[in-house]
Order: C-alpha cells, then structure tokens, then sequence
C-alpha cells in the first residue's frame, strides 16, 4: 500500500491545484507498474467551458494519444475520487485495467449535498458491465481527499 499512499497523495494535490486553478477539485495520474508517474491531469471544467473536462477523462485523453491500448492495460490510474459514470467508461475504453481511487463516490456526495447532476453509479458497477476486467482498488485516504472539497461546494 505504500506506493498507493504516495500516489493517491500526489492526486489529492494535483486536485488541489485544480481547486487552486479555479475548477473543480478533482486530480488523477498514471503510473506504470514501478510506480513511476507517466501523466498527471487536474479537473478543467470551468477553465474550458467543458462539462467533460474531469481529471480522469482528461487523463485518458492524454494517455490515448501517448501509449498503444496494450501498454495502458498494465498501467494504474490513480484518481483523489472514485470516477464517475463518463470517466469509468473512458478508462474502460482507453483499456486500463486497474483503478485505485481516495475519496468514494458517496463520499463526495455527502459534501456536496444534494445537486441536479449526481449521478450515482459505482465505478465498480459501470465496470462490471464490460467485455473486460477493470481491477478497482478503494476507497483509501478519504480523510485526507475530502479535506479538499471542504468548502468548495
């Protein structure tokens, strides 16, 4: 757990960066299985008027572009919150096969209270309706992962 710890902790302040930033704070990363960092992206909803821009669909782009299918699927994604619906499925067709995520779903949900765009699907369960296995590890650290949506919403 302790490469986990460490990268979970570097998306907990890529997503403090992009509270910092102005957009919502959300943050993820990809390692390769040493651990290395190979690509790190921050939430860009508000900066690029983009309803899609969320870390982890802007990590997927960027990954996509830079590595073949077959080198993603043995990559880590690591994300300071469970991914959404929209993100799961671009982790799922940009083919990385394991997620390890801080703060759940759920989790966010209870901070930001009661909002006309929850929509709450497990990653987990988007996942368990594909063609291939995703392996989610999580929740971890979600003390330290709220800590940066505290009065943010």
């Amino acid at each position: 757990m302790k490469v986990n710890e460490k990268l979970l902790r570097r998306a907990i302040e890529i997503a403090k960066n992009a509270r910092e930033h102005g957009n919502h704070p959300f943050g993820a990363l990809l390692a390769d299985a040493d651990g290395n960092i190979l690509l790190e992206a921050e939430n860009t909803v508000v900066t690029e008027n983009d309803c899609t821009g969320h870390a982890e669909s802007n990590l997927m782009r960027k990954a996509s572009k830079k590595y073949a299918p077959e080198e993603l699927q043995n990559f880590t994604l690591y994300t300071s919150t469970e991914p959404c619906a929209m993100c799961s499925g671009a982790i799922f067709w940009g083919d990385v096969r394991h997620v390890v995520y801080a703060l759940k779903e759920v989790g966010l949900y209870e901070i930001t209270g009661e909002t006309p765009y929850e929509l709450a699907l497990p990653c987990r369960e988007v996942f368990a309706r594909g063609t291939h296995p995703v392996e989610v590890e999580g929740p971890f650290l979600e003390e330290e992962a709220r800590q940066v949506h505290l009065g943010f919403w």
